[in-house]
């Protein structure tokens, strides 16, 4: 097996490391951590807990993963933290273990990208493709969708969830569930309207995206109860994958309000 270990780094016995991996100056792997094919520890990266990292990740200095929950629930017991391949996790980043209480396990996916001093709280549930941009936070059990895009320095409160493709603008205070598509901003945050850019990128047809807008017309309007905004907008665009996808995410059990406009659309 060819692995990589710098002379100052410190792995203790125990650690699973599989093929390609590289661990750098000063570096510490505690015995519970597993690093898949190919994952480089760059340099002062602190692995702890029962940590398990996909395949070809990149962990830049002074990262720590696998940190203890900061809930005053836990008290030590063997919780985990599982990322998946080919993300990018940047200097002084961090994401904490599970706590018993919340399912034991928080849970990156693959393919993102978490920026200087970005923080994934315990519970998480984060999908693939995700951008934390600079000190961007998550409070524990908030549950991500594919392509979010949380904005620097906005927080996301516990148990909020943010559909796929939502943006989150730079220093929101994010208290409330985000649709799919969604745009927030604001402190505290408030729904703007579709990620438009993000769906344009993201190859997004015009035909989906004019869906998409004239059903947000529709379901965020004046005129009548929310209730019955949603039921006519779930009618009207049934044949939509997309509207389907945010009907189906506000009908859904959350422990959060919804994120919605501040004035009429």
């Amino acid at each position: 097996m060819s692995v990589d270990i710098h002379p100052t780094a410190i792995v203790a016995k125990g650690a699973e490391l599989h093929d390609g991996v590289s661990i750098g100056p000063f570096c510490i792997v505690g015995e519970k951590a597993s690093l898949g094919p190919g994952t480089r520890l760059l340099s002062h990266v602190v692995i702890e807990g029962r940590t398990e990292l996909g395949a070809n990740n990149t962990v830049h200095p002074f990262a720590v993963l696998g940190g203890p929950p900061q809930h005053t629930a836990y008290k030590g017991e063997d919780t985990r933290l599982v990322v998946g391949d080919n993300n990018v996790i940047r200097e002084h980043a961090t994401m904490n273990l599970g706590t018993v209480n919340g399912g034991g396990v928080t849970k990156v996916g693959s393919n993102g990208l978490y920026m200087i001093e970005s923080h994934v709280g315990h519970d998480c549930v984060v999908g693939d493709s995700v951008i934390l941009i600079k000190q961007a936070t998550l409070g524990g059990h908030c549950l991500l969708g594919d392509f979010v895009i949380v904005g620097g320095l906005a927080a996301v409160h516990q148990f909020t969830r943010v559909g796929r493709h939502a943006m989150i603008g730079g220093l929101a205070a994010v208290v409330k569930d985000v649709i799919p598509y969604g745009s927030v901003w604001g402190n505290h945050a408030h729904l703007e309207g579709l990620n438009l850019v993000g769906l344009k990128r993201r190859g997004f047809s015009r035909e989906a995206i004019n869906t998409l807008r004239a059903a947000y017309r529709m379901l965020f309007a004046n005129e009548g109860t929310f209730q019955e905004r949603l039921e006519d907008t779930a009618q009207t665009y049934a044949n939509s994958p997309e509207v389907m996808e945010i009907i189906d995410f506000i009908r859904s059990d959350s422990n959060r309000p919804l994120c919605l406009p501040d004035r009429e659309v």
